[in-house]
Parts: structure tokens; sequence; C-alpha cells
């Protein structure tokens, strides 16, 4: 699973934090690591400390808050994905179609107004 940064990618000043080249086995790990370390125990998960994720250009930080805020970051290297449990939860059913059979579909992961989405695609396109 790769980790990258991709600003302005439609020309309307909109970016994408994509997780994306990888297969069931590592959704089904990363789907793992959300729900324990983020839901469960309530902690932050810092992808560069993840031995399967290789970050390309950036790093991404999920943490717990108390409203939405979706990706944010003061320097476009350092990404920080606050949102509920709620949202996490919602985000851990979106995962689990990628778990259970390998596809070239994507899908993003959250349904806040900020210029940066955080998608979720196998594929590297």
């Amino acid at each position: 699973m790769k980790l990258d940064y991709i600003e302005n990618y439609n020309g309307l000043d909109e970016n994408l934090v994509r997780l994306y080249n990888f297969d069931k086995t590592e959704a089904l790990k990363f789907k793992n690591l959300l729900e324990e370390i983020v839901i469960n125990k309530k902690q932050k998960l810092n992808l560069a400390e993840i031995d399967f994720i290789e970050p390309r250009n950036c790093n991404l930080i999920f943490g717990l808050f108390k409203s939405d805020e979706g990706i944010l970051t003061k320097d476009n290297e350092t990404f920080f994905c606050i949102l509920t449990l709620e949202s996490f939860i919602k985000m851990i059913s979106l995962i689990e179609p990628f778990c259970k059979k390998d596809t070239r579909a994507h899908q993003y992961l959250y349904d806040v107004d900020t210029p940066t989405d955080l998608l979720f695609c196998p594929s590297a396109t």
C-alpha cells in the first residue's frame, strides 16, 4: 500500500491524499488498524509507523475529534485526518468491500467539504 499527496489534481484547487496500490489483504490490515487503534483504543494512527504502508511524498495521521474536520495540513507534507468516532465507523464500512475481493474500484473515505479528499484506490490510477 502506498500513500501520496496530489495537489490541485483537477485544476479546481482540490487536492487528494491517496492510499493506493494494494490488494484485499492490505485493505484488511488497514481496516483492522483503524478499528483497533482509532476506534477501540481512541489513539492516533500514524501511517509512517506502519510497515506495509509506503509514504511517497507525505504522511497521514488519523485522529478522533469532536467534529468532522477532514484532512488538514500546514505544510502539504504531514496531513491529519480529523473525524468523529461516527465518521471513522462509517469509514470502516466503506473499506470493507475492498477487504473481501480484489477490485479496481475506488472510494472516497469521508464526505466533508474541505479542499483535500481522502481516496482509497487499489490501482494506481
